[in-house]
């Protein structure tokens, strides 16, 4: 008996052995195997910096979430090659072009309007997968069958502020924003939502990127005597083109102001017209209840953070990247396209779907106010608004 017990033991033993010699052996492929090589493309500086390295952090986290943990697709290495744009549409073809030309497959990325609708012709020209990033021009969506979105796009903000907006029958309608893709983006997508009430009057007032004094601007929208107020704003000038219109008197002129609640750094710029706007958000951290976004929060937690606005277009960027790889090719692009067009997944706001028509990404969206709590500001959510509400119309 007790020699049969020595036997089984060193079965055992010798299958524990054979265990971790197959575990080292797996981490041993993970590590020398060929790694899959993937471009980054985003606003590592300029006034969208901060837009940046939200994306960044949250793909960081979708890729870990999306493998387990292991940063590889089928034993192969996931490698970022990470390419600073600074907003700027030259240099980020300039870094595309190299990038394509050392044989990559996969680009994402960039915040910026401007630089996406560049980047995506591109995609097309030279047939790799391209994923944007926060970029939210409508002109994206449907462009061509080699380019996707990870975040959304200006009709759904649009649409989110529509129960604000429906108010306006008959009224006078300004759209307030920048002198950019992203700026006229808005403008449409207001013109075209407003349009679909009847009797309203859509105007615009843009602004130059390079703008630094917004006091002319606000005039203008006081002499149009505008009804309700469209502010479609992004990057570093935010708090002084709010100071602008409050000391033009434009809330005290206007029955409703309605703008996008930026990132939390901004909350406090809004001052003591925060209680007079109405806000559409596209993601606020506490507002979805899913696994997807327990995790980011909770591994966030660990190092004293918390997700940002555009975090989970980043972490569904790395999703999306995944999915491409596992259920298409590394080097096949046509069955990465394949494997994202109709996929529908979670994601850290919520169910998501990416259109197979157009490649719009379909997601939830959030009405929101900002409250005072312990002398800084925090967003309530008013209403949450599920994704077939806010879905684009559909580009055939």
């Amino acid at each position: 008996m007790q020699r049969w017990h020595k036997i089984v033991g060193l079965v055992a033993a010798l299958a524990l052995l054979a265990g971790v010699g197959a575990t080292a052996q797996a981490a041993r492929t993970t590590s020398t195997a060929e790694p899959v090589k993937v471009g980054i493309i985003y606003s590592r500086t300029g006034f969208l910096a901060a837009y940046g390295a939200e994306y960044i952090q949250g793909l960081r986290y979708g890729l870990a979430y999306a493998t387990r943990g292991t940063n590889a697709v089928g034993g192969r290495p996931i490698e970022l090659t990470l390419v600073d744009d600074a907003g700027d549409p030259a240099k980020a073809v300039s870094a595309a072009k190299d990038l394509i030309g050392k044989g990559y497959k996969i680009l994402a990325g960039t915040v910026s309007s401007g630089v996406a609708l560049q980047l995506a012709p591109l995609a097309a020209q030279n047939q790799i997968l391209y994923i944007s990033g926060p970029a939210a021009t409508d002109a994206l969506t449907g462009i061509n069958r080699y380019t996707f979105r990870s975040g959304r796009q200006s009709y759904q903000d649009v649409l989110a502020a529509s129960s604000y907006l429906g108010g306006g029958v008959g009224k006078n309608v300004t759209v307030f924003a920048q002198d950019s893709a992203f700026g006229l983006g808005n403008f449409l997508a207001v013109n075209q939502v407003m349009g679909n009430l009847g009797g309203q009057k859509v105007s615009r007032v843009l602004v130059p990127l390079s703008a630094q004094d917004f006091t002319p601007f606000a005039q203008q929208v006081k002499q149009q005597k505008t009804d309700l107020l469209f502010v479609a704003w992004a990057g570093t000038t935010a708090p002084a083109m709010w100071r602008a219109l409050e000391q033009q008197g434009i809330f005290a002129a206007t029955d409703k102001v309605v703008t996008g609640l930026a990132e939390r750094a901004t909350y406090a710029t809004f001052g003591l017209v925060a209680s007079q706007i109405s806000f559409l958000s596209h993601y606020v951290y506490t507002a979805p209840k899913n696994k997807v976004n327990d995790y980011l929060v909770r591994s966030m937690r660990k190092r004293n953070q918390v997700p940002d606005l555009f975090t989970p277009d980043g972490f569904v960027a790395g999703q999306m990247i995944v999915r491409a790889l596992e259920k298409g090719s590394a080097t096949d692009v046509d069955r990465m396209i394949a494997a994202l067009e109709g996929w529908s997944f979670t994601g850290p706001k919520g169910q998501q779907t990416i259109r197979a028509s157009d490649h719009a990404m379909l997601q939830p969206m959030f009405q929101v106010k900002l409250t005072q709590k312990d002398g800084k500001y925090v967003p309530v959510v008013l209403k949450s608004l599920r994704a077939k509400y806010t879905a684009p119309p559909e580009k055939k």
